[in-house]
């Protein structure tokens, strides 16, 4: 089943327009081109609705977030609304700042989400209204364990049936929810934490699945989940003596370029609750 929804993607070509961190800006463009889609970055309230009319889907991430480009997130949120295209959330940080978290509040006020992906941390100061994290980086308190597994998964899907989006929640084990059901991911591998900008490619690589995928955002989320994870475990395989976190970014990026969906379904490893 997640091997067609990369299929899709490959076959289709979802045109991904990204307001997005420039910090990892590059990463998020290859990467898209790597799993099949095609970029367009554009942060400037002058040309954001018109660029958002032109893509299939658009990406809001809030990692290097600045006055100038909130109102042009939403005015392409608005307007991926209007037309009917997903849209995606990344809060990167939300908790951290006042200016972060009430952008991420209102930006989930205002637009309608397919997907929202984030850390637990983040996640949590969305649903609650307000919290903390490390910088941008999830609170040790916060993290999903096998402990903690079934209550995560209770808080994504209420939190999924309060926005109506599909709640993506990742870190050591990632959780993808809608209202009823939920993928529980085991894949990826402790070296993704070590490269600046996994998730941001992530939450690129998610519009691309649901843009191509619109009539199923919960398998296209957990598909895009499952593939980066696999992409980081086949990354780590290829890791030389004197290979360091740039060569392991660098094989990510490959192994997202060479994945198939027929390797997908060989390695993906998960549980739907």
């Amino acid at each position: 089943m997640l091997g067609k929804l990369l299929d899709n993607v490959r076959q289709r070509h979802p045109l991904v327009h990204n307001i997005t961190n420039y910090v990892t800006v590059n990463d998020c463009a290859n990467i898209l081109l790597a799993c099949g889609g095609s970029p367009i970055m554009a942060d400037d309230m002058g040309e954001a609705e018109e660029i958002t009319a032109l893509c299939g889907g658009l990406v809001l991430n809030l990692g290097t977030l600045n006055a100038r480009t909130i109102p042009a997130m939403l005015a392409a949120g608005i307007k991926a609304n209007e037309l009917g295209h997903p849209a995606v959330l990344d809060p990167v940080g939300a908790g951290a700042s006042r200016l972060r978290t009430d952008t991420a509040l209102r930006l989930v006020e205002q637009v309608r989400f397919a997907v929202i992906r984030g850390n637990i941390s983040e996640i949590k100061t969305l649903a609650l209204g307000g919290g903390s994290t490390q910088g941008v980086d999830a609170d040790v308190g916060d993290a999903v364990t096998k402990d903690t597994l079934e209550e995560a998964v209770r808080f994504a899907k209420g939190f999924a049936q309060k926005t109506g989006a599909v709640i993506a929640i990742t870190g050591a084990i990632d959780i993808v929810a809608d209202g009823e059901r939920a993928f529980c991911i085991f894949n990826g591998h402790p070296m993704m934490s070590s490269v600046t900008g996994t998730g941001c490619q992530l939450s690129a690589m998610t519009a691309a699945y649901v843009t191509a995928n619109p009539d199923r955002p919960l398998e296209a989320t957990a598909a895009a989940v499952c593939a980066m994870g696999v992409c980081g475990e086949l990354a780590q395989q290829r890791m030389g003596e004197q290979d360091g976190n740039s060569s392991y970014r660098n094989y990510i990026i490959d192994a997202v370029y060479r994945l198939d969906g027929e390797t997908l379904e060989r390695h993906a490893n998960y549980q739907i609750l």
